[in-house]
């Protein structure tokens, strides 16, 4: 995340203010280092001087980005200093795009000297939406984590780390962090100027190491997102508004805890970047407020008193009630009345384009907030412990009510007497207007948010059709094929049996085996019960139909079955199944039993039933429930049907 300034920064907002020059003197030693004072443009914008080339430039402090760039007002002094890397970077900013080639140099900054560092050198700045120098600045400082740095991402991270990276491993030091304090103009007895410092407390504010830790390596993690300066509010508790009540507001977020915020906390921004429920229910009961579309903030008198905070950690933050309705821009209504902007702006446009925070905290609530950032394991020769921010407020709300009495109500405290403060009840909260543009914003915001669950949701959706489809495919076959299976155990497909016409006689015994090899009942199974559906039932049918030389029996043999007698001359591709007992020669004896008469079946074929059936020799003879089979027979293809069985 690139933040460099807010939208009200669209505008020029200082339009007197000539480039800051501040103090800046290069330490020879790692000895304990004098803070590094900060700079304060018209409350919008916090500088610092760096030295790059042998120039002193002021840059902005921006905790919400990683790299550093600069232009160069006027030559370098010592331009042979710089080696061109030939890699064209471009960084995209609030208010425009930095662009150039990434470059190598010797660069101070805080005292600490880094004599190769890579930084990205700005040669025209005509996207930015004002004169950078007007406003006081010619770079940018990113203060955040390596990772997040894209000069050292083109640079193919060979010798690219960050400023501060280089200065936390070269330098040697214990700890890890950075501190800010942000001071406020037009402020009533100042007690502080704007300071930054490596590795060391601002003196008289040792008390912020005592303060909770907001673990930031949690949240990236639970998240899954870019490392920034991130921290989650409390449960049910995130934001007071003005009222006293807890402003409800539900995380865009996919993974964010149940009843917690995302908050960033990002020096870039001039005015925070709330929800915009959150900044109608800052702004939303007051009286006159008007919401300006235009500029996409709330306008409203510069007397309203607005007490509002923020809870971290278990611990509460305030903000500056003169913060919270800002006076520096000199706005004024459309009857040419004097007004102030509502400097906790609506997030109109897709900021949170992957949902990974929901809200911004920019300059106006950091000035409530000395803030200690800790880099921690980002640093690799540093200790191992989470990168955390510890913050200690700033405000005493009694004594932020005094100043703001005295400079926005002339010192006379009518905030509990006149009804213009009052704030309008619940029921009459006004809603800001939202664009066509900006519903079509959120709802792409929306669903980028969503995008992993949406993508596992329709891929779980085509597996669950496919495999729909799949199983109502298998059901079908199965249907049909017990459906058949259960009408060719009762003969009811007469193109398959052709048993009904004379003419296809010979075609019986084939039709009836491929029967009763669907339906497997010509399985060999021991204590084949003759009675049993299908295969007594087809064979009865048969035998009334005089066509099939066969009774029921029992299987007791595995080929003494009549599917056995299966083959004619018109169904040749069907062979005759071998058999152990074929073609043997048994004694006499054994022939003999095997031939007694039982009034079976005589050379004319099925005389028990006084129709022609097989012709030829005596086919089998039952006895004692066996099948027996004239040593004689055999194929006898010469006849209509089988002349006679197999020989036993």
């Amino acid at each position: 995340m690139h933040s460099l300034l807010p939208l009200s920064l669209l505008l020029v907002v200082v339009h007197h203010v000539s480039a800051v020059r501040i103090p800046f003197v290069v330490s020879p030693s790692l000895a304990k280092r004098d803070p590094i004072s900060v700079g304060n443009t018209g409350n919008a914008q916090y500088v610092a001087n760096i030295t790059v080339a042998g120039n002193d430039i002021p840059v902005l402090l921006d905790t919400g980005s990683s790299d550093l760039w600069v232009y160069f007002a006027k030559p370098a002094a010592n331009p042979s200093s710089i080696t061109d890397t030939g890699k064209e970077v471009s960084l995209s900013y609030a208010v425009g795009n930095a662009h150039g080639h990434a470059q190598r140099t010797p660069i101070t900054f805080g005292g600490y000297t880094v004599t190769d560092q890579a930084f990205l050198l700005v040669e025209d700045t005509s996207t930015f939406t004002g004169d950078i120098r007007s406003q006081g600045y010619q770079g940018l400082l990113g203060l955040g984590p390596n990772t997040g740095s894209l000069v050292r991402k083109k640079l193919d991270k060979k010798n690219a780390d960050t400023l501060l990276q280089n200065i936390f491993t070269k330098a040697g030091l214990q700890q890890n962090y950075i501190t800010l304090l942000l001071d406020r103009q037009k402020g009533v007895g100042t007690p502080f100027k704007g300071e930054m410092t490596i590795s060391e407390i601002v003196p008289g504010f040792e008390n912020i190491t005592s303060m909770p830790r907001l673990d930031v390596e949690t949240v990236t993690r639970l998240l899954r997102s870019d490392q920034h300066w991130q921290a989650l509010t409390d449960k049910d508790n995130g934001v007071i508004g003005p009222d006293g009540l807890r402003i409800e507001f539900d995380s865009i977020v996919p993974r964010a805890p149940d009843g917690q915020l995302v908050a960033v906390i990002d020096s870039g921004f001039t005015f925070s970047q709330v929800p915009r429920d959150i900044a109608d229910g800052i702004y939303g009961r007051v009286k006159g407020a008007v919401y300006d579309s235009t500029n996409e903030w709330w306008l409203l008198p510069c007397g309203q008193y607005l007490n509002i905070s923020f809870n971290f950690g278990g611990r509460n933050y305030p903000v500056h009630p003169l913060d919270v309705v800002d006076d520096n821009f000199s706005k004024v209504d459309s009857a040419g009345k004097k007004v102030c902007i509502g400097s906790f702006q609506p997030i109109t446009t897709a900021f949170s384009l992957l949902g990974h925070y929901d809200m911004i905290l920019g300059m106006n609530f950091l000035r409530s907030a000395y803030s200690l950032y800790n880099f921690g394991s980002w640093i690799d020769n540093g200790p191992q412990d989470h990168p955390y921010i510890q913050m200690t407020s700033l405000v005493n709300p009694a004594v932020a009510r005094a100043e703001f009495v005295q400079l926005r109500l002339a010192g006379q405290d009518t905030i509990s007497t006149d009804s213009r403060w009052a704030l309008l009840p619940a029921d009459q909260l006004q809603k800001s207007p939202v664009s066509d543009e900006e519903k079509k914003k959120k709802y792409q915001e929306m669903v980028l948010s969503r995008w992993p669950y949406i993508l596992l949701g329709c891929l779980a959706f085509t597996i669950l059709s496919i495999g729909f489809c799949i199983w109502k495919c298998c059901c079908g076959r199965n249907k049909k094929k017990w459906s058949e299976k259960t009408a060719l155990s009762k003969g009811l497909i007469p193109g398959r049996f052709r048993g009904g016409d004379s003419k296809n006689a010979n075609h019986g015994a084939t039709d009836i085996a491929e029967r009763d090899r669907d339906t497997d009942l010509y399985s060999h199974r021991p204590n084949y019960n003759a009675d049993e559906g299908g295969r007594h039932s087809m064979d009865n049918r048969s035998r009334s139909s005089s066509h099939y030389g066969m009774e029921p029996r029992k299987i007791e043999y595995p080929y003494g079955s009549t599917t056995e007698l299966l083959r004619t001359n018109s169904h040749s591709s069907l062979q005759q199944p071998p058999s152990p007992y074929h073609q043997q020669t048994f004694p006499s004896h054994q022939q003999q039993q095997y031939q007694q008469p039982h009034g079976g079946y005589d050379q004319s074929g099925y005389d028990q039933y006084g129709q022609g059936g097989y012709g030829g020799q005596t086919a089998y003879q039952q006895q004692g429930g066996y099948d027996g089979y004239n040593q004689s027979g055999g194929y006898n293809q010469n006849h209509a049907g089988y002349g006679a069985g197999y020989a036993r």
